[in-house]
C-alpha cells in the first residue's frame, strides 16, 4: 500500500509557510529548516510549471520531510534485470530501476505494467539514486491538459537504403574541395571559444536562475540542454548540428562528480557537434566536434565522446539541428525546450537542498 504520509498533487497556493495543494490538502514547511528557503523555491517552481510534486509529510505538524519532483510520462518499457525490473520512460532518457524487495514492489510492478501495456500516462516518483517509490495514475485538472509527451509509441527514425546514405556521404563529405579543406567550418579556437560560452551558462545549483542550463544535473533532459546551446551557437554565426548516441546491450554509462554515485545511466544521450578545420600533416581537414560540457571542457571527436560512455557496441546517429528528439520531433519555438530546462533546474536544485548537498562532490574520482 502506498505511504500513507506521501501526497502527489499540484501546488495551487504558498502564503509564507503554509503550501495549498491540488486535492485540497494544506501542509507546511517547517521555518527551523536550514533548505526551507530552497524548498519554497522549488514548490513555487512546480507550481509556476503545473506540475505535480512529491511530498512527505509530518502527520503530527503537516510540515513536509521530502521533496521530490515526479515524471509525468507514458511508460515505454518494463524488462527484468538483476536489481529487480528496469524502467524505460518515455519523457526521459535516464535508467530507472523498481527494486526487488522495495516497499510494496507487486503493487508498483503491476501499475507499471498496465499503464505500458495501455498507453497511460502515470506519475512515477524516484529517489536521488532514480529507484522508484511510487507510481500513481495522472489526471489532469480541471484547468490544466497534458503535459508536454514524446509521441507514444516513439516511431523510429527513418533511414535511407544504405547504397543511397553512402551515395549521400560521398556527394557530401569525400569529393568536394570545400569539406577536404575545412572551408565554411570554424577554427578550433574558434570552436574552444563558442565551447566555454555554452560551459558558461552553467547553472549554480542552489538557486539555478534563469536561463542557466543545467549541466551539472546529467541525468536527464539532455534533449533540452542541446536544444538550447543549438540555440545560442546560431546566435553566435555557428551552424550547428547533433549527435545522439544509442545503447546496444548494456546501457551507456558515465562517470561524473555531479551525482553522489559518481556515475550515470542512460538509453540515449544526445549533444551539438559542429565542424571544424584543423591541420593534419601540412593539409587542411575538417572534423564534427561534439559540444558537451556535462560531460568534458572541451569540444572533442565523436569517437572519445562515445568511448566516456562506455559501450563499445553504442550506435550513433547525426542529424540536423532541428531534431528536438530523436525520432524527428521538433521544437522550433524553444517552448518544450524551456520547460525541460525548467524541470531539470529545479531537479538539480531539489538535488542540492538534499543531504547530500550541491555537486560536484569531492568523493568522486
Amino acid at each position: 500500500m502506498p505511504n500513507p504520509n506521501a501526497i502527489v498533487s499540484r501546488v495551487l497556493r504558498i502564503e509564507q509557510d503554509s503550501i495549498e495543494l491540488g486535492n485540497g490538502r494544506r501542509v507546511r514547511l517547517n521555518p527551523e529548516r536550514p533548505d526551507v528557503r530552497g524548498l519554497g523555491a522549488i514548490l513555487e517552481g512546480l507550481s509556476q510549471l503545473q506540475r505535480p510534486v512529491y511530498l512527505e509529510i509530518d502527520p503530527a505538524t503537516s510540515f513536509i520531510t521530502r521533496l521530490l519532483i515526479p515524471h509525468v510520462t507514458h511508460v515505454a518499457d518494463v524488462r527484468p534485470s538483476e536489481a529487480g525490473l528496469e524502467i524505460e520512460l518515455d519523457n526521459s532518457h535516464g535508467r530507472h530501476v523498481l527494486r526487488r524487495g522495495a516497499p510494496d514492489f507487486t503493487e508498483l510492478e503491476r501499475e507499471l505494467r498496465d499503464a505500458m501495456r495501455g498507453g497511460r500516462v502515470v506519475i512515477v516518483t524516484e529517489d536521488d539514486a532514480h529507484n522508484i517509490i511510487d507510481v500513481r495514475g495522472f489526471t489532469p485538472g480541471p484547468d490544466g491538459d497534458l503535459p508536454p509527451l514524446p509521441p507514444f509509441p516513439k516511431p523510429e527514425l527513418p533511414k535511407w537504403p544504405w547504397p543511397i546514405r553512402w551515395l549521400i556521404e560521398l556527394w557530401r563529405w569525400r569529393w568536394w574541395p570545400w569539406w577536404w579543406f575545412g572551408l565554411g567550418c570554424i577554427s578550433g579556437a574558434r570552436a574552444q571559444q563558442v565551447f566555454d560560452v555554452m560551459a558558461a551558462t552553467n547553472c549554480n545549483p542552489l538557486t539555478v536562475p534563469p536561463p542557466c542550463i543545467p549541466f551539472m544535473y546529467p541525468d536527464d533532459g539532455c534533449w533540452g540542454r542541446a536544444h538550447e546551446m543549438c540555440r545560442l551557437m546560431i546566435t553566435m554565426g555557428v551552424s550547428p548540428k547533433k549527435v545522439w548516441i544509442d545503447h546496444v546491450g548494456p546501457l551507456l554509462k558515465a562517470n561524473t562528480r555531479n551525482h553522489s554515485q559518481c556515475f550515470v545511466e542512460w538509453y540515449w544521450h544526445v549533444a551539438p557537434t559542429v565542424c571544424v578545420r584543423h591541420w593534419r600533416f601540412w593539409f587542411l581537414w575538417s572534423q564534427e566536434m561534439v559540444m558537451d560540457p556535462a560531460l568534458f571542457t572541451t569540444p572533442v571527436s565523436k569517437a572519445t565522446w562515445k568511448s566516456v560512455q562506455n559501450n563499445p557496441n553504442a550506435t550513433l546517429t547525426d542529424t540536423d539541428w532541428t531534431f528536438f528528439r530523436q525520432w524527428g520531433e521538433t521544437d522550433p519555438t524553444f517552448a518544450k525546450t524551456n520547460i525541460v530546462l525548467a524541470t531539470y533546474r529545479l531537479t538539480l536544485q531539489q538535488r542540492s537542498v538534499s543531504s547530500a548537498g550541491p555537486p560536484p562532490y569531492a568523493h568522486c574520482p
